[in-house]
């Protein structure tokens, strides 16, 4: 028996942003969703409005398993997977295991087109955009906690346009400038 798929549904099961409290729970799968249609959207914009060839089926389903490795790791928050070189230079190397783990799930002729889904190359402007919109997809979290009057994401917002601003992300930076305001809508006047 193979258990990959099996091991993927499991990634409703892990909520994330463990140690804020929330006014909304949220947990892999459906992150996962939101990086992929986000990644997705920056590959066509780098393609549309910039002169880039982004391959966006691709960037949108680096998004769908880029968290698949916490199903074996757990979700370790940014603040302490980042706390210092020593303990991010671990967790990497436990990532690493948990990718090879799941890629062993995999049938043998199977493996090779999971790999760059599980170990994509960081050098891969497909892979920057998911990474970007991974950001950009907890930055929309912080703005829907805050709008439901949770306080305790503030920071988090605050730190979370920081980091995406250092990313010098063109695609990311016209994402936010034409979508992010529909996050601080109500229903009605989105649906206006």
């Amino acid at each position: 028996m193979r258990h990959f798929f099996a091991l993927f549904s499991r990634m409703k099961h892990l909520d994330r942003w463990a140690l804020m409290r929330n006014v909304s729970r949220e947990n892999l799968s459906s992150h996962s969703l939101d990086v992929a249609a986000i990644a997705h959207a920056l590959a066509l914009i780098g393609n549309r409005r910039l002169g880039k060839v982004y391959d966006a089926n691709f960037a949108a389903a680096l998004g769908i398993y880029h968290d698949m490795p916490e199903i074996l790791t757990g979700d370790l928050p940014t603040p302490v997977k980042y706390y210092n070189g020593e303990i991010r230079g671990a967790y990497a190397q436990i990532e690493r295991a948990a990718e090879n783990a799941l890629l062993g799930t995999l049938p043998d002729d199977l493996r090779d087109d999971y790999r760059p889904l599980l170990q994509p190359d960081p050098a891969a402007g497909e892979y920057k955009l998911m990474k970007a919109a991974d950001k950009i997809a907890a930055l929309i979290k912080c703005v829907e906690e805050k709008n439901g009057g949770n306080r305790e994401f503030i920071l988090a917002e605050e730190s979370t346009r920081r980091a995406i601003e250092d990313l010098h992300c063109e695609e990311a930076d016209i994402f936010l400038d034409e979508f992010l305001g529909s996050y601080e809508q109500v229903l009605d006047n989105i649906l206006k």
